[in-house]
């Protein structure tokens, strides 16, 4: 076979990897075909090149469904809506997989027009995608980007290469972009944990998108630690900072569940900064655009609602990781899926019996 992945955004590749990993393990050729109007691709193309693919890079999604109907592939993977199915169709068969476990409406509304197959996660979102579109094709794997993780795979992080320290308990805080809890946290922050290693991973568009120059400026500032390591703009993946630390920091983001599925505490961080369109009389604006959804992780952990309250709730929660252990289960059954490290696996004989 031959397999498309079209890479819109370059950060959808740890969702990719394990997948085309296995497909080139099976001897079928595998290509990524990556954006320029959504990403910078002198800064993104030397990662590319390290995974030993074919890629091409085309300037927006017209282009890329004429690449399309030129390359003629079996399959092509999408990580979100596209506009020209009806040209990819006439040659190829199309799968839908998300690039993260989202609590969004919007993680629902993208299959609103139908690829030939989507592949879903957990139960609860499998029962939920099939009653909003009985008509089209739903198959429950899983969640590919963590088959590293549950299959032992993950090397992590190099905590001497990183100046951290192996005998300190590790946080991991990753903030979305928006809404985000990022300047929310004092410049000085890392001051007040001296007693942990703390890695920082932003999401991408914090690097690239011009509007969140605050929020890199912030990050500078906590880089100067030395109890901080800062992920950088090419590091795509969480995974090695997941597979090291002891407890997630987060706010809206996907990543929370994800790190709950292995077994380890989370922190929801309630005190995120909304940009002014979503603020006062515009709040409406914010409840449509992130629904009743975002509330999902409600019980998936420790919620905080100011800075303040933070240290606190960490010893806490470190010292009894067990606490919402149940609640981290049920979150993995409904939402991530099975934890065998096999979703991989599962798509890929998918694709070759159709």
């Amino acid at each position: 076979m031959f397999v498309i992945f079209d890479t819109v955004n370059v950060y959808y590749i740890p969702q990719f990897q394990p997948i085309f990993e296995e497909l080139q393990r099976k001897g079928h050729k595998v290509a990524l075909v990556c954006y320029k109007n959504k990403n910078k691709s002198e800064t993104f193309e030397t990662v590319i090149k390290k995974l030993n693919i074919d890629y091409y890079w085309v300037e927006d999604d017209r282009a890329a469904a004429e690449k399309y109907q030129s390359l003629k592939p079996d399959w092509i993977f999408f990580g979100k809506g596209f506009d020209y199915l009806g040209l990819v169709h006439q040659a190829s068969k199309t799968v839908q997989i998300g690039h993260g476990v989202g609590p969004k409406p919007s993680y629902y509304h993208k299959s609103s027009t139908p690829m030939t197959v989507r592949f879903m996660e957990g139960k609860l979102r499998l029962d939920k995608i099939q009653t909003l579109y009985p008509n089209d094709k739903f198959v429950q794997v899983g969640f590919s980007k963590l088959d590293p993780m549950f299959k032992q795979t993950e090397a992590g992080l190099d905590f001497n290469e990183l100046g951290l320290k192996e005998d300190k308990p590790t946080i991991l805080y990753a903030p979305t972009f928006n809404p985000s809890s990022l300047e929310r946290f004092p410049n000085d922050w890392p001051q007040d944990y001296l007693d942990y290693n703390i890695l920082i991973k932003p999401h991408t568009f914090t690097y690239t998108r011009a509007q969140y120059a605050g929020q890199r400026k912030k990050l500078s500032r906590w880089a100067e630690y030395n109890n901080v390591y800062v992920a950088k703009e090419d590091e795509l993946s969480l995974l090695p900072f997941m597979k090291n630390a002891d407890i997630l920091l987060s706010e809206a983001s996907s990543t929370l569940f994800e790190f709950a599925a292995l077994g380890k505490p989370v922190i929801v961080c309630n005190f995120f900064k909304l940009k002014w369109s979503y603020r006062g009389i515009f709040r409406y604006r914010f409840e449509k655009r992130f629904g009743k959804d975002n509330v999902l992780y409600k019980d998936i952990g420790y919620h905080v609602n100011s800075y303040k309250l933070l240290k606190e709730a960490v010893e806490q929660q470190l010292a009894s990781p067990e606490e919402y252990s149940e609640q981290r289960l049920q979150y993995t059954f409904d939402h991530v899926g099975p934890t065998d490290g096999e979703a991989s696996v599962r798509i890929v004989d998918y694709l070759e019996s159709h």
